[in-house]
């Protein structure tokens, strides 16, 4: 299986998803959050965070768990 790269981008956010299914080493599957700098919106300069997939995984849960669409 080859690598794969998916990034969904906002006005605020890019968010991407770099995974190596054939790699065993440490971060090459990552979950990165980086900052748009638009308009003077940040006081800060373009920053990131990045994760592994699995502690993305633990954050997916963890939102979906703290924002239960009342049914």
């Amino acid at each position: 299986m080859s690598n794969y790269t998916k990034s969904k981008q906002t006005k605020r956010f890019t968010y991407t998803v770099n995974r190596d299914q054939t790699s065993k080493q440490a971060g090459s599957n990552t979950f990165t959050i980086t900052t748009n700098v638009a308009d003077g919106k940040y006081a800060v300069p373009q920053s990131q965070m990045t994760m592994t997939v699995k502690e993305a995984q633990a954050l997916q849960n963890f939102l979906n768990e703290t924002f239960v669409v009342a049914q």
